[in-house]
């Protein structure tokens, strides 16, 4: 998606210890537009995966997951990090590592919204290490749900998340790729 990547070129900063800052069109002020077109092209990759649910985490995940949801016609369940009141029990429960929060950070979803029936694609902002997806992969294997896929806006390919997930053999859909070369980023 051209789109992103000349975003990526333009706004994106390296902010050292494999951090990238794009919050001016992704996960602090979020381009409605931009982020439309992202879900569309997402969901374009997965069409034909009669997908019945998208899965992120709360909360950066949830725009282009939104987004992907509502171009597949589908419900959107993101997994929180703190258990509300109203939260039934017996719910799904992984823990995942924070890149940019520090520490370990529990997900979780309500088995009201998750089950055995549903055909689970994964969005979410970044594919880094993996940890996270990998995370949501436990809820979603918790649920006895089917994986259909996982996407991500963008991929820091430095970081080798794709290879941490290859085990899962559902495909992987990036929609740009960043590489880092002597702190210097370089954007496909």
């Amino acid at each position: 998606m051209n789109t992103i990547v000349e975003r990526i070129r333009s706004q994106a900063t390296y902010l050292g210890q494999g951090i990238i800052k794009v919050d001016s069109f992704i996960n602090h002020q979020i381009d409605p537009d931009l982020t439309t077109a992202m879900g569309i092209d997402l969901a374009r990759h997965f069409d034909a995966c009669s997908v019945t649910k998208v899965i992120t985490a709360e909360v950066s995940g949830i725009a282009p997951a939104l987004a992907t949801a509502q171009a597949l016609h589908v419900p959107l369940v993101y997994a929180r990090k703190h258990r509300p009141i109203t939260m039934s029990p017996g719910f799904y429960l992984s823990e995942a590592p924070s890149h940019t929060k520090g520490g370990i950070v529990q997900l979780m979803i309500s088995p009201e919204f998750l089950s055995a029936q549903d055909r689970v694609l994964l969005i979410d902002d970044f594919l880094a290490t993996g940890t996270t997806i990998q995370a949501l992969v436990q809820i979603v294997d918790q649920s006895g749900a089917h994986l259909c896929g996982i996407g991500c806006v963008i991929e820091k390919v430095f970081e080798h998340g794709r290879k941490t997930l290859a085990h899962l053999n559902v495909p992987i859909v990036s929609l740009a790729k960043v590489e880092l070369i002597q702190d210097k980023l370089f954007v496909s």
